[in-house]
């Protein structure tokens, strides 16, 4: 598959690590970032077309990151998740960009799914 890259923004490593054994165990290449920050560079290289974001991150937060990658990428699926869904507000996450949305703990088997689900719908659009 052309587009099998995974990008999983969060900032707690054993979150990050859990999620890139499970994407990497279905066979996709995953990337990581700890910060925003840091997943703004990562896409300054390389074009990754599904993602995982926590909501709240230090210094820019998911929503901001959302919006920059879907003003500047916006066929990308993104992927809202987090443990503090009373600090953000469902409508600033669509409002963002996010194409779902996942409250913590969530079911790794979930995301997979939403993986698969994405990357079959790029697929779509690229094969018109």
């Amino acid at each position: 598959m052309e587009y099998n890259k995974i990008l999983i923004v969060d900032d707690d490593e054993a979150i990050v690590k859990l999620f890139e054994l499970t994407f990497l165990r279905e066979g996709y290449e995953v990337r990581s970032a700890l910060s925003a920050e840091d997943a703004l560079e990562l896409l300054q290289d390389e074009k990754i077309h599904v993602m995982f974001l926590d909501l709240n991150l230090p210094g820019m937060n998911g929503i901001e990151l959302c919006a920059q990658i879907k003003k500047d990428m916006p066929m990308t699926i993104i992927h809202a998740v987090t443990g503090y869904a009373s600090l953000f507000e469902l409508t600033d996450c669509k409002e963002a960009g996010f194409d779902d949305y996942f409250k913590k703990p969530v079911k790794i088997k979930t995301l997979v799914k939403a993986a698969k689900d994405a990357f079959e719908k790029i697929n779509r659009w690229k094969t018109g």
